[in-house]
Parts: structure tokens; sequence; C-alpha cells
């Protein structure tokens, strides 16, 4: 049975209401205002990265347009995790921030007496998380993504995050000196704003305009711009008519539309870590979405658009070429058009053309036949793994090599910096998933290093952890099982054979089932790499991969 969220007229209604009645006045709320719609202005902010640092802002403009729409804004924050910050051990905690962020909202709602909420998203988790809120709370809810930063341009090409990580690789090379390395790490991040790379904050973002839960152009505006102010007092202003139109979540975020945002991600090639996402955003919502009917509509859907690091296209092309509206405007074709959106009207009014044929490319004319994602599954990988094939410049029709077995991210990265990688090499990184790592860590750097190198597209990772957005690369991840639950990736031993067969969606150790069934077996069960705090509580009840790894019960 679900918790009824309490409205502002029931928090302060009669004599029991005087006691939050004088907790609002205290802070400058008057009587009258409090008898208006009160709206949470939410946003996922701190100091400490380009992301989320304008948020605090942005939700002054948003206040901004509730008070002139007769509404009374009531602002409160989020934490702001950045995975590039986090990498290495703090990287256990990121994918978990997710949970914390739907809970935040979710506590401070149901403790107060909200009517509506303007959810202000940042990078990575945050936008999932508030996605699972929305769905979880089911008040009336609108999104501002704070859009890209902007790009420095040296030598003619854009820098963005992930050219620091490939930057690594080449120093360590000799490919650069440091004196290049270092301007490159000066001018990667050259404005505040979401990274302007299809990483996982911009795809999310993006998804949150294609799902109809923001105001159509929101995602790609850049976040420095005079524009991304006005958008936020609209927002403001719309948030309140929701609330008068009592227009929910959950009329949204229906499973037509999730199946949408599904095509969405496949024809942008976003990042793997919306195969996450949206699994779980849909259990928030009441239903169920599987890998299969995300590799269904894979298999259905060009790629239409890859942007850095699949391209050297950045989010500044994407917005001048025409941005999520006009890539849902080339898929209309194929989309559940009927879906509703936070204007009130259908997701067919978000639909606008390209403007740029070479960024965004026609149905007739993709980037590729398929999506940017592909499923596989295997006796490797039972239950799925997912590869961003929009990431790999030359795709083999099939791939056998052979294994080099590594319990750690740290592991791999000590062979990677000896040098003692070589081209053909298939790297299995395990005890990284949900429960083994926990909280599935990115190999982000380590393909980025290898990209760098020279190795990116010759030498394929496997993991039961996950990557980056910013990552290109032969890399596989979310293989499932993981290796802590016993997964059969726990049973890959130095020196065997991998089969990774990408046309026909194939991960297969070359070992019999009664081979591998043996070595499971003799494997002793691992305890938790945690036991205590939030990520003990992770560990124990985090779902596998192909569930979203949400905490279950």
């Amino acid at each position: 049975m679900e918790k009824k969220i309490r409205s502002s007229a029931e928090l302060f209604a009669g004599i029991t209401g005087a006691y939050p009645r004088s907790m609002f006045k205290s802070v400058g709320y008057h009587r009258d205002e409090l008898k208006k719609p009160v709206i949470g202005v939410v946003s996922s902010w701190s100091e400490m990265h380009p992301g989320s640092y304008l948020n605090k802002e942005l939700a002054q403009f948003v206040k901004a347009g509730i008070w002139s729409a007769g509404g009374t804004p009531v602002e409160f924050h989020t934490i702001a995790v950045c995975d590039a910050i986090a990498q290495g051990n703090g990287m256990h905690y990121v994918l978990p921030s997710r949970e914390v962020v739907a809970a935040e909202i979710e506590v401070m709602v149901g403790a107060g007496g909200f009517d509506g909420l303007v959810l202000i998203s940042s990078c990575d988790k945050s936008p999932g998380g508030m996605l699972m809120a929305a769905a979880r709370l089911n008040i009336p809810t609108i999104f501002l993504p704070p859009g890209p930063m902007l790009s420095h341009v040296r030598n003619d090409e854009q820098l963005v995050l992930c050219d620091i990580k490939e930057a690594m690789g080449a120093l360590k090379d000799e490919k650069i000196n440091a004196e290049e390395f270092e301007a490159i790490e000066d001018d990667t991040c050259a404005t505040a704003g979401v990274c302007g790379m299809m990483g996982t904050g911009n795809t999310m973002g993006c998804i949150i305009e294609a799902l109809g839960m923001s105001l159509p152009g929101t995602a790609t505006t850049p976040a420095v711009y005079a524009a991304k102010r006005r958008q936020a007092k609209l927002t403001g202003e719309r948030a309140v008519a929701l609330v008068r139109e009592k227009s929910l979540p959950r009329a949204i975020l229906t499973r037509g539309n999730l199946l949408n945002a599904v095509r969405f991600l496949m024809a942008i090639g976003g990042s793997t870590n919306a195969v996450l996402h949206l699994p779980a955003i849909a259990r928030e919502a009441g239903f169920e979405l599987t890998l299969k009917e995300i590799d269904e509509i894979s298999t259905e859907t060009p790629c239409i658009a890859t942007f850095k690091p699949s391209s050297r296209y950045t989010l500044w092309d994407f917005f001048r070429a025409g941005g999520v509206g006009a890539v849902l405007g080339e898929l209309k074709t194929l989309l559940n058009q009927e879906v509703m959106t936070v204007t009130g009207k259908t997701i067919e009014s978000y639909f606008g053309a390209a403007k740029d044929r070479e960024v965004i490319r026609t149905l007739g004319n993709p980037v590729q036949p398929q999506g940017g994602i592909v499923i596989l599954r295997g006796n490797l990988a039972p239950d799925g793994a997912v590869v961003k094939v929009s990431g790999i410049r030359s795709v083999k029709p099939r791939h056998v090599g052979t294994a080099k077995t590594f319990d750690s991210e740290e592991d791999v990265m000590k062979q990677i910096m000896g040098k003692s990688i070589r081209p053909g090499d298939i790297l299995v990184i395990r005890y990284e998933g949900p429960r083994g790592g926990p909280g599935m860590r990115e190999m982000s750097i380590p393909a980025g290093i290898l990209t760098g190198m020279g190795l990116g597209d010759s030498v394929a990772m496997v993991t039961d952890g996950r990557y980056s957005g910013a990552t290109r690369g032969f890399c596989i991840g979310h293989v499932a099982p993981e290796a802590q639950v016993g997964g059969p990736i726990a049973a890959v031993r130095d020196g065997d054979r991998i089969e990774i067969d990408i046309p026909h969606k194939k991960l297969n150790l070359l070992l019999s089932d009664e081979e591998i069934a043996a070595r499971l077996k003799a494997i002793p069960q691992r305890p938790a790499p945690i036991d205590t705090g939030f990520l003990g509580i992770y560990c124990r009840h985090a779902a596998q991969a192909d569930k979203g790894a949400i905490l279950e019960n």
C-alpha cells in the first residue's frame, strides 16, 4: 500500500496547523502565501563540480516563476555526486547515490506538505534518482535539466571531459608531453554546466526532455546561456499550472513513453548507464522494463547521431543541430506519439527538424543501422551484458580472444600502467558488480587509458561493473549475474578463450556447461566486501544489473 502524500492545505489546516505555520512564518512566509500551492524546488547542488554548480542560481529563477504564477516556492537540495571526482574507491558510492537522491526527495516531501515539485537535476545519477522519486511520489512534477557546458576549442577540436582520460594514456605512452597534458587538463571543463559530451549526465538530461518531463528545448540549452534562466522561470510558472491541472507524473511515465525513451537512447548512442536507470524508473512507475524489450528496440532503431566520445561532435553541436526535438522528429514514425507531457500536450508537440544533417542523420542514412547499445547473452552472461557499439570505431563481426582475469579495477590498472596488455587480449574484471564492488564501479579510467594508448578497439574489457557514458572502445559491462553472487564470470581463468559475437549478440566462455559448473562449485563464497553504513545496506539488498541495480527488500 502506497503512502499518500500530504498537501499543503492538509499541513496548514486548523489548530494543529499552527505548528507548521509558525515554522514557515519564522523563515519569512506570511499567512496568505501558505494558502497558495506550495512547490518544492529541489536541486542536486554542490560546489564540487560544474554540473551542479549553477543549480542553486537556477533555482532562484524557478522560484521567481512560481511566485509570478501565484505559487509559493520552498527550496531544498539533494546530494550531487560527480563520477569524475569519484573515480577509484569513491566510485563505490556513485550508483548507490541514485537511491539516496530518490530517498531524500521522498523523505522531504513525505515529511512536509508539498503540492508539486520542480526537480533541477545534475550529473550522472541525480537525474535517474529524481525520475524515480517523481514516479514514486506521483505529485505534479516538472524537471529543469541544467544543460551542458560550453567547450574550449584547441587545435580546431572541442575539448570535453573524456579527452583528459584519453590524454592520460597518451601521456603514459609518450604521445604527448607534460606541458600538453596540463593544457588539456586546464581547458577540459571550460565553463560550468554538465560536461559537454554524451556522458550519463547529458544522456539522462536529454531523456528527461524526450519523456516530456521538462519543457521543450531545455536539455541542450547551454547552462551559461541567458535562455536557461528564462527557461527556469517558465518551468516555475508551469509547475503551478500542473498543480492546478492535477497533472501527475505516472500519467506521463507510462510504458509507451519509457519505450520511447529507450528508442531515443538507441538513436543517440547514449550512455549505457541509462540501461540501469530506465528499468529502475519503470519499477517506480509500476511496471517492468526488461533487457529483452530494450534489445528488441535497439534492433529496430537506427543510430542517427553520436557525440563525444563516440564522434567529434559535442553537446554544443547537438544544440545547434536542433537538439532533442530534432531527434524526436526524425524518429516520429517509430514513436508512441500520443503520450502526454508536462506541457499538457502530446510528445508530438516536441518534434522539430534537424538543422545539420552531419550531426543528426536521417533514418535512411544512419550512423549505423541498429541502436547504439546492444544486449549480449550467453553462458558468460545468462542474464545479459551491455556493449555500446556506437563507441567502437571498428566493430569486429566475431572476436575470440584469450582471457586475462582481474578481481578489481586496481588489479587491471596495474597491468595497463605496466604496459603488459597486448592487442587481442580480453580483460575480464569481476567482483565489481552491484553487490561485489559494491556499487558497480565504472571501469572508465582503464578504458580511457587503453584508448589513449591506441588499444581501445583491439583490447576488449568484460566486466560485471559498468562504464561511463564518456567511455569508448571495446567495452562490455553489466555482466549478470555478477561474480559476487556466483555468476559464470567468476569461473573464468587466465588463458580461457572467450567469444564476443556482436552481430549475433553472444558472449560465451568457450567451455562446457559442466566445466563452468564444476569451477563455480569449487570457488569459496566471498563475504560481502562492506558490511557497515549505507554501502553495507546496498551490498545486502542491491538487485542485479539486468534489474536496474535497484535496492530490493
